[in-house]
């Protein structure tokens, strides 16, 4: 017994001392003027440091233990469902066969951007992280592997959110907000906190909701870098950095390439969470501002949730544990070629390396199946759960004569003709079938695609034609139509600056907005194709 008040009261210590002392090390830093950390807030971290392992290992153990035993974790998720379920399928609760379940609920695809929105509804905002066990597991376990591959990231001051959004899938308890933050994410806007990480030149990593985000973050860095180094210089009140100041012109003055350890010579990785349409906004950043930094998602995230966790930081391309915990995930074959589905699911257990699958999901919200869209290719195994890599998604699919261009034979094809165009990196690009904005003016129906590029101002008509070449090059059947004049030549249009972040902005205006943001690559709505049309430069 007092053994047990013993620990209650050390407990109670620590739970006063994580309360007391960010105010009182932030005091204690207010007046000291040297650069060590003081006593008060070093132990501040070593405990919130202590607190995060345990708990890292708590789900470590967690996820073994449900992924050796996937079927009975699945069916303990699908028995969760059917105990919250308030809805009229509640009859089903008793039951927790999978094929009575799948029976019961029938598969429902999730639509390209509601029709609430076309109809003029407002639908209630959603949440810009996803609460709950899962996203919980994914954001401990991330912070422990990129403690693992990068042991200074963690380290205090070491990384910075230049976002309001966070990579992380849920927010950090107060105790971990010790931990590495220059700055706690959600509630400035995102250039007081790009100031902030400017000020801080022994940054080791770079956090940012998304890949795009980050990328409209280092635009707006080359676009108001003289406002950025004046704020710098003239810092806070009795602490001046014009040093610093003068840092950041002469590393704006050397071009994008390699910027960011320009800026921040110790940094070694950007921390980003996955969502559909951000590959190119990470090559972009790679090849540029970015170069020489690692990139590492926690997560792979969608819009009902967080479908899988990464354990790999070290890896350059992001692979993902499908978790056999809520919400309920299966997986829905598809077929080469055209990837028509097939009729059934299978569970997580029964994925084959090789294949590729459309996520399926189960929320206990709304007990409904829903088809995501998101496709991925198993690529190995975590004991019995498919680890896989993120490949396209369904809804991003072109058609004007039922050729259907995926999203990732497109981008393949759009990638190959910009290595055609000298100078040129391409940032972010849309498209829209003709019949959106209704520009084949008695022509053959055809494809208008909008491109952001750096190095290069204007597009020739050789160069424009060069995206068709290669369209036909990836697609036989696109090749075929243009043969016989059923299909017109794509049409390739130049946008200006800051005309996707325009895009973005509208997007997260529309009531089927949620988080994360994924960026579309096929337009649909005509009022935010005509947004791309009236920023055309070229």
């Amino acid at each position: 017994m007092l053994l047990l008040l013993l620990l209650l009261l050390l407990l109670l210590l620590l739970v006063l001392l994580l309360v007391l002392l960010p105010p009182l090390a932030m005091l204690r830093q207010q007046r000291s003027q040297g650069p060590r950390l003081s006593w008060l807030a070093g132990l501040q971290y070593r405990v919130a440091w202590e607190v995060l392992c345990w708990a890292a290992a708590w789900q470590q153990w967690r996820l073994e233990q449900s992924t050796l035993h996937v079927g009975q974790s699945q069916q303990q998720t699908l028995r969760w469902c059917l105990k919250e379920d308030q809805g009229p399928r509640c009859s089903l609760r008793g039951s927790t066969d999978m094929t009575t379940f799948r029976n019961h609920l029938p598969l429902t695809k999730a639509t390209q951007a509601q029709e609430e929105e076309s109809e003029g509804k407002l639908l209630p905002p959603t949440s810009n992280q996803h609460h709950g066990e899962a996203s919980l597991q994914a954001t401990l376990l991330g912070l422990a592997a990129l403690n693992k591959a990068y042991p200074e990231v963690l380290a205090p001051g070491g990384m910075a959110c230049v976002t309001p959004t966070s990579p992380w899938p849920h927010p950090l308890p107060w105790p971990w907000h010790a931990l590495s933050q220059v700055s706690c994410p959600g509630s400035k806007a995102p250039g007081a906190l790009l100031l902030e990480a400017l000020r801080s030149p022994g940054l080791r990593a770079l956090a940012a909701g998304t890949a795009v985000e980050l990328l409209d973050i280092f635009l707006g860095l080359e676009a108001n870098g003289e406002e950025l180094a004046e704020a710098i210089a003239a810092g806070n009140p009795g602490a001046p950095l014009p040093r610093r100041a003068a840092e950041l012109r002469e590393a704006l003055e050397q071009g994008p390439r390699g910027l960011a350890l320009r800026l921040w010579p110790k940094m070694q990785v950007a921390v980003t969470l996955d969502a559909g349409g951000q590959a190119e906004a990470v090559a972009a950043l790679g090849a540029l501002w970015c170069q020489g930094l690692a990139f590492f998602s926690p997560a792979y995230a969608a819009s009902g949730g967080v479908m899988g966790l990464n354990l790999w930081p070290e890896q350059p391309h992001g692979v993902y544990i499908l978790t056999p915990g809520a919400p309920l995930i299966e997986l829905l074959p598809v077929r080469e070629g055209d990837r028509e589905e097939a009729a059934a699911t299978v569970l997580l257990a029964e994925a084959q390396k090789g294949k590729e699958y459309e996520l399926v999901l189960t929320d206990h919200a709304s007990l409904t199946r829903c088809c995501l869209g998101d496709v991925v290719q198993v690529v190995g195994a975590y004991n019995q759960c498919p680890v896989v890599r993120f490949v396209g998604r369904l809804g991003q699919t072109l058609s004007v004569r039922g050729e259907d261009m995926s999203e990732d034979v497109f981008s393949e094809a759009l990638g190959r003709a910009v290595v055609q165009w000298p100078g040129a990196k391409l940032l972010d690009h849309g498209c829209a079938e003709s019949s959106i904005l209704d520009s084949s003016g008695g022509s053959a129906p055809h494809y208008e695609v909008f491109v952001a590029l750096r190095g290069l101002r204007n597009l020739s008509e050789e160069n424009r034609d060069k995206l068709d070449h290669c369209l036909q090059e990836v697609s036989p059947c696109y090749k075929s139509l243009r043969f016989r004049g059923s299909v017109g030549p794509a049409r390739v249009h130049l946008v200006g600056q800051g005309a996707f972040r325009e895009l973005r902005e509208a997007l997260a205006a529309c009531p089927s907005s949620g988080f994360p943001p994924e960026m579309p690559r096929v337009l649909r709505h005509r009022h935010l194709a005509q947004l791309l049309q009236s920023r055309v430069v070229s």
